[in-house]
């Protein structure tokens, strides 16, 4: 089994800079593309942005400028600095792996989600 624990929500204040980070833990071989999304109240879960395991990341329009994704493959984690956060990025973040993992005989894909972490943005 693989599991992602998020950490660093909470209640922050318009314009504060928070950072996010998941870890990944269990049977992993390997850490595809991470990624963050967020869901807010009665809106569909939405991308925020993604790190493959080399090349380019990619954000939604809404935080490009403001947030900056990064990994760190020696601890299987990723990290999501929100920086000039809005009123309107209060949502649950959650953390996304599509992850390797190999049993005696075969090795699968398949993504995982973490929990989620409440961020909330006071005006």
């Amino acid at each position: 089994q693989v599991h992602l624990v998020e950490s660093g929500g909470g209640l922050v204040q318009a314009g504060g800079s928070p950072r996010l980070s998941c870890a990944a833990s269990g049977n992993i071989f390997s850490i595809n593309a991470m990624g963050w999304y967020r869901q807010a109240p009665e809106k569909q879960r939405e991308l925020v942005a993604t790190i493959p395991n080399g090349g380019s990341t990619n954000y939604a329009d809404s935080v490009k400028g403001r947030f900056t994704i990064s990994r760190d493959n020696a601890k299987n984690t990723v990290y999501l600095q929100m920086n000039s956060l809005k009123p309107e990025d209060t949502a649950v973040y959650y953390c996304n792996a599509d992850v390797t993992y190999c049993s005696r005989y075969q090795c699968y894909d398949s993504p995982y989600w973490g929990q989620g972490t409440q961020v909330t943005v006071s005006s």
